[in-house]
Parts: structure tokens; sequence; C-alpha cells
């Protein structure tokens, strides 16, 4: 198969693209949201009509309330993300916001999130990562485990661990494009990294694992078949594997980001940099799965072979 054919190419192509992600995160950084590093959220909406966004933003400018972000919600309301606020500056925000008539917006909520819940939630959400990533490796060297049996048989194959390891690049992969896009946008849009960013990133570990998974898993079968064959081609094997079950992972994946990008279009502000994050998931999982797992598993073969 032609993938497995210019291999390097496609691997060459995913390490640009993942090179480039981490450098616009060295060179931009993450804007961290309210949910990690501490601040207020004041929601409110408004009784006949909501004032213009770029009016707002140059009269909340004029406060010296540091760095302000003001994003719409629904029709009529707005979602204000500030440093902690004490009663005098909250009374503050709500007269700018209502342009000095008490009357014209309803304070919907208010809530203060302190440096202490946001480390927390830091720590707790590296931890969810770490633990995903082992379980993956674990789960994958377990169900694979007669693949390094038919290894150990001479038959050219790739070590069950060592399919875990391939998957957690893939993931990584899947992970880090996604991240440098929304680092893009954060530096251009002012996209903030919340709870969502976090749900957003376990989300697309789980589906593009699946998506692998899947893969690997006709690859096992290939080999299984062709155990009681003297030589197995290994990347021959792999390409019929692909072959196999690459149409059903586009279509699986086409389906899932037809209804994501229905979300960013149609669904509420609140969510949208979420639903293009995981459209940028979702397609860059797909494109690992087929593009860039596979092909490593060849040339992990083709290196211990040479060995």
């Amino acid at each position: 198969m032609f993938i497995i054919k210019y291999k390097k190419i496609f691997i060459g192509i995913s390490t640009i693209l993942v090179a480039l992600s981490l450098f616009s995160l060295f060179v931009f950084g993450l804007n961290i949201g309210i949910d990690f590093k501490g601040g207020a959220l004041t929601e409110v909406v408004y009784k006949v009509s909501r004032p213009a966004q770029i009016d707002l933003n140059k009269s909340l400018e004029a406060l010296n309330l540091g760095a302000i972000l003001l994003q719409p919600i629904g029709e009529l309301g707005y979602i204000v993300k500030t440093r902690d606020l004490n009663d005098s500056e909250h009374a503050l925000l709500l007269k700018t916001l209502s342009q000095d008539d008490k009357n014209s917006l309803t304070e919907m909520s208010f809530n203060s999130i302190g440096p202490s819940v946001g480390r927390e939630l830091t720590r707790k959400a590296i931890l969810a990562i770490i633990l995903i990533s082992v379980a993956i490796i674990c789960f994958i060297a377990f169900a694979f485990r007669k693949v390094s049996h038919l290894s150990a048989m001479g038959n050219h194959g790739v070590a069950s661990w060592k399919y875990g390891i391939i998957a957690i690049v893939s993931l990584l992969h899947d992970v880090i494009i996604p991240v440098g896009l929304f680092v893009i946008l954060s530096h251009y849009f002012g996209a903030e990294a919340d709870t969502l960013f976090v749900v957003a990133i376990l989300t697309i570990l789980g589906l593009s694992v699946s998506d692998t998974i899947v893969i690997f898993d006709r690859i096992r079968e290939n080999l299984r078949n062709q155990a009681n064959v003297n030589k197995i081609n290994f990347s021959e094997t792999v390409g019929k594997s692909l072959e196999q079950s690459f149409v059903r992972s586009i279509c699986t994946s086409l389906t899932v980001i037809l209804v994501l990008l229905a979300l960013f279009f149609f669904g509420p502000v609140s969510t949208r940099y979420f639903a293009l994050m995981l459209t940028a998931g979702m397609f860059f999982g797909t494109y690992s799965s087929i593009f860039l797992a596979s092909p490593l598993l060849v040339l992990v073969q083709e290196r211990q072979k040479k060995k």
C-alpha cells in the first residue's frame, strides 16, 4: 500500500506539525483561564438589548482591573472573566456593564475561584492524563501479548509493549497539534484554557486510541492468520490491514466531525473552542492511526530486523 511505501514522508509530515505546535506553545504560551489561575466569573443578561462588545470593552479597559475577557453568551448575555474582585470592584464592574442604568441587566451569577483551587485542578488534570496514558500502554501490551509470541517464533513481528509505546506516540501527536492550534487561538483571539480544554484533551485521547486499536487489531488478526507461514512479510501485512480498515476509520471519524462542526457553527459560544479543538483532535487522530502509527510499526520492525 502507498502509505507503507511512503511511510517516511507521512512520518515527516507529522514530525513537522508537532514541531510547529511545540514552537508556538513555547513562543506564545498558553492563555490559562481562571479555572486554573484563579479569578472571578460574572454572567449578566440584558433585559432589552445587549450593548456592542467593542463599546463595553472600551469602558471596561478604563476600570484598571487588569486583563478582562468579555464573551457573548446567548442573545442578550455576556460572561466577564477578570482577576479576583472585592465588593467595590464588583459593584463598579456591574455599573459599567449596565452603562449607568441598573435596571438594564440582571446578574445571573458571580463566582470567585482562588489560586489554590486552580492549582488543585491543574494537578488533577495532569494526573488524569498520565494515568490514562499508562493504562493505555498496559491494556495494549496485554491485548497484543500473542503478537509478541509470533515475534518470538521468528515471524519478524513487533513486541506487544512496542504497540503500546507507538500508540502513546500517536496520542501525543493527536494532542500536541490541537494544543498548538489552541495556542494560536489564544494568542490572536483570546481563547482561554479552562476545564473544557482539559475535557477536550481527555476526549481526544479516548477517541484517538480507539481508532488506533482497531487498526492494530486488524494487523494482529492478519498476523495470527499467517502464523503457520514460515516467512511473514510484515510491511505487506500492515498494508493489507490498512486497506481493510482505513475506509471504516475515515467514515466513522467524518460522522463525528460533522456533529462537532454543527456544534461549532450553531452551538453556544461557550463551547465553540471546545468543539473546534475536538474537531482537530478527531482529524489528526484519524490521520495518525492510518498515516503514523502503522508506518511506525513497520519502521520499528525494519530496524529491529537489521540488528
